[in-house]
């Protein structure tokens, strides 16, 4: 694990107290450098409750601010509340598996 999904994480967990939180390095997945510069976070929190996707994203962005200032490219974004179904938005299981 880098250095900066160590401080994403730990940013995270300061901000929202998640019940659940996935920090997801993609950088391999884009062109360019390779240094962890892309993540997708999926985060589950209180925090979320009665708060609008956009409302959702903004949180995220502001804890996150000092990683954005200092080189992280792009951050996908996956928020839930405790009250949502979080295992629902998962793929199903495939139906032909043997």
């Amino acid at each position: 694990m880098g250095q900066r999904m160590n401080r994403i994480e730990s940013l995270l967990e300061k901000s929202f107290s998640p019940k659940h939180l996935e920090v997801i390095d993609e950088s391999n997945q884009h062109s360019g450098p390779q240094t962890e510069t892309h993540f997708r976070v999926r985060i589950v929190s209180s925090t979320f409750e009665s708060k609008s996707l956009v409302e959702r994203h903004r949180l995220v962005y502001q804890a996150l601010q000092p990683e954005l200032d200092s080189g992280l490219h792009a951050l996908a974004i996956e928020t839930f509340a405790e009250s949502e179904n979080f295992k629902s938005r998962e793929s199903p299981p495939c139906a032909h598996k043997s």
